[in-house]
């Protein structure tokens, strides 16, 4: 369905088999795809695979204060060190060595060759924001540009462990004077970055039972905190020793401008793929749906043309779902595009009389959002993209961070926050009339 990066796989003769997957990362707010294509290391999920030769690291020798060893390990591009500034006469480095038993990945904005995924800041609606285009980033994005490193284990189960920060080009991780950091009672260093590495592990898994958890911050060194009062503020959560940072299938990483869904190889394996939301569609279109004003039958646009207006294209009101072809009340010459560009604009309901936003329906095209293999039923409110109930119900109670202290649920195809009592709504069909 979608190919591992080619930088992960090894291409001697001896390893034409498929290389071990450990799972994918999918950013919400893009519905299987970014607005300009995926191009290399950008696009809207990223698969990690078992590298041909181990790339984990591990934290090794502490230096204290400006030691000649100290300043070595700063210096050596081929040493990975983290730099914890105290104050400009004291800094500690703590030297990494490499770990044969595990692979990493880093995520972040910048552009640089040690980030594996580069991701930018997501705009409500489906678009790319400050520099998701290619060009240089704006100085406005919140995210990271060493963002997070995610450690896997190279042999079964495979563990994934999430961290903060990443390595920059000379493998170092500096915490600056500002930054939040400490030792921690076994003498070691810790710390958090900026906007800090937000984690969600939901309840029961990802399935059809999931319930949300809570959001916890992760430091530098992978210990769990629950939230600081901002995104930025000095003061450090409380220690949450009873957690880790393991990911399991369902995670959520918030990088303060971007949501990460982690989704394991396995769980992966049980989730529908993009043939059975084909199949779920035509199916959709061969019952003919009709509109109840025009009589004129509607159809799902395909998965390929999604977000492109169709004159088939299924409408709906949002407070009640009656389905329905487009049609205008906004006076002669209005076309399909122009109410499009109203869609927050109320309007009754032919059927009910009921008055909520009328909106184009889309399919959720993103198949690692969905929970169960079932038809599509329900909308979300007021984007209108169309996913089966279950899907709809889990990603209705999940509060998405927004900004730097706010929280509110959003469709995670195109992460508009949602309205309306539940936030999604039951489609009604009306069949053919023959």
């Amino acid at each position: 369905m979608f190919s591992p990066d080619q930088e992960n796989i090894s291409t001697t003769p001896a390893s034409t088999k498929v290389p071990v997957k450990y799972g994918e990362l999918i950013v919400l707010g893009y519905n299987g795809s970014l607005p300009n294509g995926d191009r290399g290391r950008r696009k809207s999920r990223f698969a990690l695979c078992r590298r041909p030769k181990a790339s984990g690291v591990k934290p090794s020798t502490v230096h204290v204060a400006c030691t000649p060893q100290a300043a070595k390990a700063i210096s050596n591009k081929d040493q990975h060190s983290i730099s914890y500034t105290l104050s400009r006469a004291q800094t500690v480095v703590v030297e990494y060595t490499l770990d044969s038993s595990t692979d990493m990945f880093q995520i972040g904005r910048s552009t640089e060759s040690p980030i594996d995924f580069v991701v930018t800041d997501t705009v409500p609606g489906g678009q790319q924001g400050p520099g998701g285009d290619g060009q240089t980033q704006s100085v406005q994005s919140t995210i990271s540009r060493f963002a997070c490193r995610i450690i896997c284990q190279r042999s079964p189960p495979y563990t994934a462990r999430i961290y903060a920060a990443g390595f920059d080009s000379s493998k170092n991780i500096f915490l600056g004077e500002k930054a939040a950091k400490w030792t921690t009672r076994d003498g070691q260093m810790d710390g958090l970055t900026t906007n800090g590495v937000l984690v969600m592990h939901p309840r029961h898994g990802f399935t059809q039972d999931s319930k949300p958890g809570v959001w916890r911050e992760i430091s530098v060194c992978g210990d769990v905190f629950t939230l600081r009062e901002t995104r930025s503020a000095q003061q450090r959560g409380k220690m949450v020793e009873s957690e880790s940072q393991e990911l399991v299938d369902g995670s959520l990483i918030d990088l303060c401008g971007a949501t990460l869904l982690w989704r394991t190889a396995e769980g992966l394996s049980r989730t529908p793929t993009v043939k059975h939301l084909e199949a779920l569609r035509q199916e959709l279109n061969a019952g003919r749906p009709q509109c109840p004003v025009g009589f004129n039958t509607l159809a799902f646009p395909s998965l390929r043309r999604k977000e492109v207006l169709d004159e088939k294209q299924p409408w709906a009101y949002l407070r009640c779902g009656h389905v329905h072809g487009y049609h205008g009340w906004g006076g002669p010459g209005r076309e399909p595009e122009d109410e499009a560009v109203e869609l927050g604009r109320e309007r009754e309901c032919p059927m009910c009389r009921a008055r909520g936003p009328y909106v184009p329906l889309w399919l959720g095209c993103e198949a690692g959002f969905y929970l169960d293999a079932a038809p599509p039923t329900h909308a979300f409110s007021p984007c209108g993209h169309v996913c089966s109930e279950k899907t709809a119900a889990f990603w209705s109670q999940i509060p998405l961070p927004h900004g730097t202290h706010t929280f509110h649920a959003a469709c995670p195809f195109c992460v508009q926050q949602l309205v309306g009592e539940s936030g999604y709504v039951r489609l009604i069909f009306q069949g053919p009339l023959d």
